[in-house]
């Protein structure tokens, strides 16, 4: 049974027992999430885009998509997250994302994230759109150079290494748009390698606390 675990920042994560897996780092559920998809990925894309479309691999908690949402001022976002076994309304409501945030805006957000049906486009504020996918990454037929952005933020590669292949990676390249980028917490050299392969140019950065390394891999434009 999937259990809700504090991590070492205060925030909260899940914990699956079966897979002896987190959903995020015990080092800081929060932190993690802030430092590779919002200000690696997020914050460094964004620039002069007014209009961003984001692709999630592992929609999970919806922490990634509550925290992008709250850093978005000014931008119009598409967002689309794909996730093969969504977490209940019930264990979701209990992580408190929006406490640890200190963000009462963020309430109503989340709760609302959570509560919009899965496979349609549904407006979250005037400027986000979700479409949350039931779905496996494997089998989604995804639109040629659609994304500018993509978190890569499947479990680790050793629980769940056919997520991490090769043929994975050029699906995702393909859906990208020339200069969009993806990003992950997994730095391994398998993953670098497979990405490289698809067409990507790989860069591997500073991780949060508890991580060495991150990777940004660039589709050149």
């Amino acid at each position: 049974m999937i259990e809700i675990r504090k991590t070492d920042d205060g925030s909260n994560t899940l914990f699956v027992p079966e897979l002896n897996e987190h959903y995020h780092s015990s080092h800081g559920a929060v932190q993690e999430s802030m430092h590779v998809f919002i200000d690696v990925g997020f914050n460094f894309i964004s620039g002069n885009n007014t209009h961003i479309n984001i692709l999630e691999v592992g929609f999970g908690t919806g922490l990634n998509a509550l925290l992008t949402l709250l850093h978005s001022t000014n931008k119009t976002i598409f967002y689309h997250g794909i996730e093969a076994y969504p977490v209940s309304k019930e264990i979701t409501g209990q992580l408190d994302y929006p406490g640890f945030l200190k963000d009462e805006n963020a309430i109503n957000l989340f709760e609302k994230m959570h509560q919009v049906k899965w496979n349609e486009d549904s407006t979250t504020t005037e400027n986000f759109t979700l479409r949350k996918e039931k779905a496996k990454i494997e089998e989604v037929m995804l639109e040629t150079d659609k994304y500018n952005l993509v978190y890569f933020d499947a479990f680790a590669p050793d629980v769940q290494p056919e997520l991490w292949a090769g043929e994975i990676f050029r699906k995702l390249f393909n859906a990208m748009k020339p200069g969009g980028v993806l990003v992950t917490y997994s730095s391994k050299g398998l993953v670098k390698q497979n990405l490289r392969a698809a067409g990507f140019e790989v860069k591997r950065l500073c991780g949060p606390p508890g991580k060495r390394h991150i990777v940004r891999a660039a589709k050149s434009g």
